[in-house]
């Protein structure tokens, strides 16, 4: 399925997690075969020795899996990209077992030759083949998680290229030795010692059919998820500093931005150690992955980002997220799916922690907006429950990422920033290397803070509303030039509602604050000032999720751009006027809006739009320069060079060249726009 989304489409999401959202909303339309339900064994071990022919495409492994039974067991199910071929499996007696295949589940089910009693352990060999090059067998209908290829070759551990039990909760250890090509570099987790040759690979491995190869070793000692390999022609770059032993991998074409970001994760890394204490490992590899994959992934000492993120402006935010992941995910795992957002929803707001040390309030202020956005674009389900939804699905991202984090912004707020820093770093040490659930981060923050948060757990993971304050109040003078009193009331159409809100009083002096108790829909207050009061803000510092009328304009658009990735045009239109009936000056609501209708070739209806846009409220400014450049496109499209000439040199004149919008326009000045076949 072709991602059609245009240049700007991202800046106006504002959220690199959002942007993950839309990227996958066209990868998912249909169920994936990720699964973390419950089963009957338990992987502790994998012993994987694995070869990749960069030029046809295909892989060629055998692994070895001990499992302990949680029950008695006489058949075994693990989960097998549908594209690798099972050619021999056998037992620990060496004693062949036959496969059955499931491609909708992307598993492979067994009966064992002999019961095995609970809490018993025995070993499984498998040995398969397959071509992976594109996404027609993916566990992710239409996006590529393992590909083998002679520019970068990747084996994500959602990608399933090896037998996986439990995915995601699972944790395990493992040997993984990977044979390729001798000019490739291999990236895993673990330190590797020097590659080897071929003729020097363990015995048991299969014979190798590359002329002249290296053979590169990953040991990953400590339980956790290290099953992510990328291999291929990188520039290195290293960096030893605050203890840190830092690699960088970036194709030649972006070598002098190795510095940057080495530098840029060295900062974000060292952060999060003073937030949470030590990471499992000191080293850390960020690697550069091709465009077709997904936007991060990340791995024990793996934070590997897509080629479009790694720009000269250095792409701190992703980074920093995915750094995150060393501790939520490598360190502390999700116990099961519904206790998912322990690793999204806390490396989100890690994300923007490092993005309020970097850039101050006003920066964690646009995050906060940002993860609103994504918390209610798909709020139909309570995050206690997302265990009923597809991995990849918008719905469960925006979940478990993005009203994941909220939570911990708002518990920030509510236990105040001592505790909150206590609990967080508490949380970190007490389940390195385990499983934790969110009973467990529950009961962490009710023994730190000292209060019953049942409430706030309660209202936040098991409901799925969110208020929208007004104020409503008189102002009383008080006599001999006392000052005045602001009587009024907070209200919000909630009824089971509790939460405290900061309330902010300017005046013609200094600013008044009042923390209040919100509970129920009509909350009183009464607050006394010496200045004239001039204006009253409800949450100004964004404090509380809240269902603003902002966040209306912006979810609506956020579902419609993914209706545009589903191929749903109709759909896509409806949401982007729900936008407009929220802010019928949408600068943002009308440029989708005249996307929409370039897609379909409608250029009148889509010039319209992109008037509209002009004729708005500016918001955001890029809207301005690209509905320049998209009308000059429509008059070169329609044969109205002069006309479109002057486009270009509108949106020149904006001076805005975001996504690159002045080169286009300068290109097309010289040279008409053509529309591509088939676009």
């Amino acid at each position: 399925m072709k991602l059609c989304h245009s240049r700007p489409a991202r800046r106006a999401l504002g959220s690199t997690v959002l942007f993950f959202l839309v990227f996958l909303i066209a990868s998912a339309a249909n169920r994936p075969a990720l699964a973390a339900e419950k089963t009957r064994l338990r992987v502790d071990d994998y012993q994987i020795d694995v070869e990749l022919l960069p030029q046809t495409h295909k892989l060629t492994a055998r692994t070895t899996v001990k499992v302990t039974a949680l029950d008695n067991l006489n058949v075994a199910t693990f989960q097998l990209n549908n594209a690798l071929r099972i050619t021999k499996l056998t037992d620990a007696n060496n004693k062949p077992l036959t496969p059955e295949r499931n491609t909708q589940e992307s598993t492979v089910r067994f009966a064992l030759n002999s019961d095995l009693a609970r809490d018993a352990s025995t070993t499984f060999t498998f040995e398969y083949e397959g071509t992976l090059e594109s996404a027609d067998e993916s566990p992710v209908d239409g996006l590529k998680l393992a590909y083998v290829g002679p520019e970068t070759s990747y084996l994500l551990y959602s990608g399933l290229w090896f037998p996986v039990a439990g995915y995601g909760v699972n944790r395990f250890t493992s040997t993984i030795n990977v044979t390729v090509p001798a000019h490739m570099v291999v990236i895993g987790s673990g330190k590797e010692p020097p590659a080897a040759t071929a003729s020097a690979a363990p015995t048991k491995k299969p014979a190798t059919t590359i002329a002249n190869s290296k053979t590169f070793s990953f040991v990953w000692d400590k339980p956790s998820f290290p099953g992510t390999i990328i291999a291929g022609t990188f520039q290195e770059f290293k960096l030893d500093e605050a203890g840190i032993d830092l690699r960088v991998f970036l194709k030649p074409n972006k070598q002098d931005l190795g510095a940057e970001y080495a530098s840029t994760a060295v900062k974000a890394f060292t952060y999060f150690v003073t937030q949470y204490g030590v990471a499992p490992s000191t080293r850390l590899k960020v690697v550069e992955l091709p465009d077709d994959t997904v936007p991060t992934a990340w791995a024990p000492e793996i934070a590997a980002l897509s080629s479009r993120a790694i720009t000269e402006k250095t792409n701190y935010r992703l980074l920093s997220n995915t750094i995150a992941h060393q501790w939520w995910g490598v360190s502390v795992s999700p116990a099961s799916k519904e206790d998912w957002w322990i690793n999204d929803g806390f490396s989100r707001y890690s994300e923007a922690r490092y993005v309020e040390s970097a850039a101050g309030e006003a920066g964690l202020e646009e995050m906060v907006k940002d993860m609103s956005v994504g918390a209610l674009a798909y709020d139909s389900v309570p995050l206690s429950s997302a265990n009923k939804l597809d991995y990849f699905s918008p719905e469960f991202q925006s979940l478990v990422t993005d009203k994941g984090a909220m939570i911990l912004h708002m518990l920030r707020w509510v236990v105040g920033e001592k505790d909150y820093l206590k609990i967080m770093r508490d949380f970190a040490t007490k389940y390195a290397g385990k499983s934790a659930s969110s009973d467990d981060f529950r009961e962490l923050s009710e023994q730190v803070s000292g209060e019953k948060l049942t409430w706030f757990y309660s209202q936040w993971m098991d409901s799925t509303s969110a208020p929208e304050f007004k104020a409503k109040y008189t102002v009383y003078r008080l006599g001999n030039n006392k000052g005045f009193r602001i009587v009024g009331a907070i209200t919000q159409d909630l009824d089971l509602f509790r939460m405290p809100v900061n309330l902010r009083i300017d005046t013609d002096g200094r600013t008044e604050e009042k923390r209040i108790e919100v509970v129920g829909t009509d909350s009183p207050f009464s607050v006394e000032t010496f200045g004239r009061p001039r204006r009253i803000s409800v949450d100004p510092e964004h404090r509380v999720l809240t269902n603003s009328k902002d966040i209306k304009l912006r979810s609506s658009i956020v579902r419609g751009q993914g209706l545009i990735q589903q191929g749903d045009l109709s759909g896509a239109l409806s949401e982007f006027n729900k936008a407009l009936e929220v802010n019928k000056n949408s600068s943002l609501a009308h440029y989708r809006i005249a996307e929409v209708f370039y897609m379909q070739k409608n250029y009148q209806a889509s010039a319209n739009a992109y008037r509209e846009s002009l004729n708005g409220d500016g918001d955001p400014r890029w809207t301005e320069v690209w509905s320049h450049l998209q009308l000059g496109k429509i008059f070169d499209v329609t044969g109205q060079r002069e006309r479109a000439v002057n486009e270009y040199r509108q949106a020149i004149q904006t001076n805005d060249n975001t996504q690159g919008a002045l080169d286009e326009s300068r290109r097309y000045m010289q040279k008409p726009y053509e529309r591509e076949k088939g676009s």
